[in-house]
């Protein structure tokens, strides 16, 4: 929900309440035999801010600190006893603004059945106001999970045709192709596995990533089979350097997330291939992962931002969508090496 739309839904709840308030005492007023005049409303101002005080407590203590804290968690017992307690401690303090409102002259302080029914009705008062304090911020939740997924379906299938474009382009299918072509005269059963690992790669890409998580042991086969097609097209395979430490296990993740990285990579390496131009690791731990991607570049590189490619802005905010406060992603640019470090937490997520 925009930043502006929610100070007007209080602005307006609390006219709203204050509005009936001055109907009812108007009224009152009234049945009195007095004329319900500005001057005969207003006299009853204390009395009106006695009755709103204790609300607004309520309210707000509620709004900021029973939703959070309890009923957005789900802990219903603890959020019952919480917004009693809440409720009380509106209703002494309505009691304590009646002091200074009126001072100690009152049949309340004299007479104990006065004072029990005047914390009686504004605890009635304060939890009215607690109850549709929380329904209000269940509302503002409610929305915003609403729109932050329709954003983050949106951006999926953006996402989705962007890789495809990028990973399916003329440029690496010619490119792959043509090795392939030419590996079948010099060794037809290493042509053959090439070709299965270039199958695997399309039927990944058409139907994998379509999925909203996938086994990371998977993902990392595709990764695999990726750099393994890439190093036919240069006679010095040990320019990449690829390690994965860990173990997999029954890991899950969103789909290409790597890839992107590892494809910029290749792309400023084109004319460079020397020894450890790509160095690639991905360590899995206990609770997440870290992926380390650093390649060389020449000056004038422009790493992540070239046409046909996924932008680091692009790729930034999906995982943010897809991964919010459980990752943090670091580029660096420093004496010729383009440097990539994604730290994720899978299991918090």
């Amino acid at each position: 929900m925009k930043k502006g739309v929610v100070p007007l839904l209080h602005l307006g709840y609390w006219i709203t309440h204050l509005s009936l308030i001055v109907m009812v005492f108007a009224v009152a007023t009234i049945q009195r035999g007095r004329p319900a005049s500005l001057s005969n409303v207003m006299a009853l101002s204390p009395l009106i801010l006695l009755w709103l005080l204790p609300g607004l407590l309520s309210f707000y203590s509620s709004y900021y600190l029973l939703f959070p804290g309890f009923l957005f968690r789900r802990k219903i017992l603890a959020l019952t006893v919480f917004a009693s307690v809440s409720c009380l401690i509106s209703a002494l303090f309505g009691c304590l603004a009646s002091i200074a409102l009126f001072g100690f002259d009152q049949p309340i302080f004299n007479d104990a059945r006065e004072f029990f029914n005047l914390v009686l009705l504004l605890f009635s008062i304060s939890a009215i106001h607690c109850i549709l304090a929380l329904l209000i911020r269940g509302f503002i939740n409610w929305y915003d999970g609403m729109k932050l997924k329709e954003e983050l379906m949106r951006k999926s299938h953006e996402m989705e045709l962007a890789l495809v474009r990028s990973q399916l382009s003329p440029h690496f299918l010619f490119n792959t192709i043509n090795n392939i072509d030419v590996l079948i005269k010099k060794d037809a059963m290493k042509a053959s596995e090439y070709l299965n690992k270039l199958s695997g790669i399309l039927r990944y890409l058409l139907y994998e990533v379509k999925a909203e998580k996938i086994s990371l042991d998977d993902e990392l086969k595709f990764v695999e089979k990726y750099l393994d097609l890439q190093k036919i097209r240069t006679a010095n395979r040990n320019y990449v350097s690829y390690k994965v430490t860990g173990e997999a296990h029954d890991t899950r993740i969103a789909p290409m997330l790597f890839l992107p990285f590892i494809e910029n990579a290749f792309k400023h390496t084109e004319s460079n291939k020397k020894i450890n131009s790509i160095n690639i690791e991905i360590v899995i731990q206990k609770r997440g992962l870290k992926f380390k991607c650093r390649n060389t570049y020449q000056n004038g590189s422009h790493s992540g931002q070239e046409s046909g490619g996924l932008g680091n802005e692009l790729i930034a905010k999906r995982l943010m969508l897809l991964y919010p406060d459980k990752h943090a992603l670091e580029l660096t640019k420093t004496d010729g090496i383009y440097g990539v470090e994604l730290s994720l937490d899978l299991y918090g997520h």
